[in-house]
């Protein structure tokens, strides 16, 4: 799936697979049915009820009329028995990814807004001209306005790695980005939460927000 240029999270049991949806508002979830700890369609009635949530696709070896009705019934948007061509998952992941996709997507903080579909950014009547890293590290960030991101999720988000705790990259790019959405406005929306990472909120709402994250991030100490 990576090659085909999508980011990628992987949960090797049903316990991760629920953290992870519970933890991030993904595209899409593709569950196996076949996890070592539960079955995946207990993950999925979990997944269901919190929220309608991401497009699932099941991935099963048990190809069973019953079964795939019984996957479908219990809320999966599409169901692929194994084995199955990757060229087959790849079509029906672009087909659950168009299924009810806005358009276009406009994200908005403050008078910060940022069109997914355009790739514009705009704060008050400025354009603003980003890389693409710098974009996805602010789409990112306005996706989960007023929840605070630690350089781990960040990393892992938008360059699809995992943090080895020794790199800097995510403050190099947070500079960039303040230095061009921050720097040359009075109110400032990408605050810095002590012993977690960084955030994007309106001004009138973060100091209250970050301070309560900061009080949870001393009790983990």
């Amino acid at each position: 799936m990576q090659g085909a240029g999508y980011a990628v999270d992987v949960a090797h049991d049903g316990s991760t697979a629920l953290q992870f949806t519970n933890e991030t508002d993904y595209d899409l979830v593709i569950l196996d049915r076949g996890l070592p700890d539960m079955d995946g369609l207990k993950v999925l009635e979990r997944i269901r009820s919190r929220h309608a949530g991401p497009p699932v696709m099941i991935l099963s070896a048990r190809g069973q009329v019953d079964d795939r009705v019984k996957g479908l019934e219990n809320g999966a948007d599409d169901y692929l028995t194994k084995p199955f061509a990757f060229v087959e998952l790849l079509a029906r992941v672009r087909a659950l990814l168009r299924r009810g996709q806005p358009a276009p997507e406009k994200l908005q903080v403050a008078d910060l807004s940022l069109d997914v579909t355009r790739r514009k950014v705009v704060r008050g009547s400025e354009t603003i001209e980003l890389a693409p890293k710098e974009f996805g590290i602010l789409e990112y960030m306005m996706r989960n306005k007023g929840r605070p991101l630690s350089r781990t999720m960040i990393v892992e988000h938008v360059w699809d790695m995992d943090y080895d705790g020794l790199t800097n990259i995510v403050d190099v790019y947070i500079r960039h980005l303040r230095s061009k959405i921050d720097d040359r406005f009075v109110q400032k929306l990408i605050h810095t939460v002590r012993g977690i990472g960084y955030m994007i909120e309106a001004p009138e709402k973060s100091a209250a927000t970050r301070s309560m994250a900061e009080t949870a991030a001393e009790k983990l100490y």
